[in-house]
């Protein structure tokens, strides 16, 4: 039999017969395609036919390198993915800050700024939601220059914070200048309690009467309004002799809770505190006038107060004893002229 002449095949090259590296690829060592005809660019060198050397200055960042052993890379324009939580670079957990200072913490409040109200909560007066989530406040009265100076009675202003700083309410005596100059603290006044948003949120209302002990028909009381009109508590002096007593009542005048003063009321001596106790005698809580320093004391009457209860007491006792603390500051701590003139008892 006559053989068949074969088809003129080209022979493999020899670097690839075998195929030790895989199929259809050439070895990583080099071969396949020639050495580049020119040097990499940015390189110099000499030999025995004189300098040589690329003629193109060498790449600039964030382009591809030259072409190596006939496989090109693309060109490398991002950072390469980094995977979330390991490896390369770390996630960012908190924003710089000012060097030197610890970074900022959820929680804390901005310089001036309110509680946030809360949502959702049944069966409450409108402007008491904040009363639900605290169970304690601050009450700060505001200096007066020309009260300080002079001595001529103004009107009080006071700012209510939680224990954060944040302002809670705001508060401002109502009362007319006569009223002021000729009854001096026993004057009767109303108290507006404001919200951020300046609505009047509670009212406190003090009719003009007698303190001591020889007028046992005719001591103090409060009436406390939320929203205004709306009585949601009372404020009573107790007839007593050697400490102040009072009793914090319900709009149904049914006694829920009970203060007891101390013997002397003098605030140059430091704290005051005024016990909050139960029906059953325990305590529950305080009203104490705080000490605000030397100068604070000695030339204005402008005081400083806090007052605890439980947190899950009812916000309208809350807001009576609230009222019970500016019936507390009137009474005890409010000095015409800047002097103290308390007496120890209830005489």
């Amino acid at each position: 039999m006559q053989q068949q002449p074969q088809a003129p095949y080209a022979p493999y090259a020899p670097q690839y017969q075998g195929y030790e590296q895989g199929a259809g690829y050439p070895p990583s060592g080099g071969g396949g395609y020639p050495p580049a005809p020119y040097p990499p660019p940015g390189t110099q060198g000499y030999s025995a036919g004189g300098y040589w050397g690329s003629p193109y200055p060498p790449a600039q960042p964030g382009y591809g390198q030259p072409m190596q052993q006939g496989y090109a890379q693309a060109p490398q324009m991002y950072a390469p993915n980094q995977p979330y939580g390991g490896g390369g670079y770390q996630p960012v957990v908190v924003q710089p800050g000012v060097p030197g200072h610890p970074p900022p913490m959820m929680g804390q409040p901005a310089p001036g700024g309110w509680m946030p109200i809360p949502q959702g909560i049944p069966n409450c007066p409108p402007g008491l939601e904040y009363l639900t989530a605290i169970d304690q406040l601050l009450v700060h009265q505001k200096v007066e220059l020309l009260e300080a100076f002079t001595g001529f009675e103004t009107a009080n202003k006071y700012t209510i914070k939680n224990t954060l700083g944040q302002k809670v309410y705001w508060a401002a005596e109502d009362t007319g200048c006569c009223n002021r100059m000729c009854c001096g603290a026993a004057r009767a006044f109303d108290m507006k309690i404001m919200d951020t948003f300046q609505n009047e949120v509670l009212h406190f209302n003090r009719p003009l009467r007698c303190s001591s002990c020889w007028f046992p028909c005719c001591l103090q009381t409060m009436e406390v309004t939320a929203p205004p009109g709306n009585v949601i508590g009372y404020v009573e002096q107790d007839w007593s002799i050697l400490t102040p007593q009072f009793s914090i009542k319900d709009q149904n005048g049914q006694t829920v809770l009970k203060i007891s003063g101390p013997f002397c009321t003098f605030s140059i001596c430091g704290d005051v505190e005024f016990e909050v106790l139960s029906t059953n005698g325990s305590q529950v809580g305080k009203i104490s006038k705080q000490w605000s320093g030397l100068g604070r004391e000695l030339f204005t009457d402008a005081d400083h107060f806090g007052i605890n209860f439980p947190m899950d007491l009812d916000v309208r006792v809350k807001a009576t004893l609230l009222g019970a603390l500016f019936l507390i500051d009137y009474m005890f701590f409010e000095k015409s002229g800047n002097n103290e003139q308390d007496r120890p008892g209830m005489f």
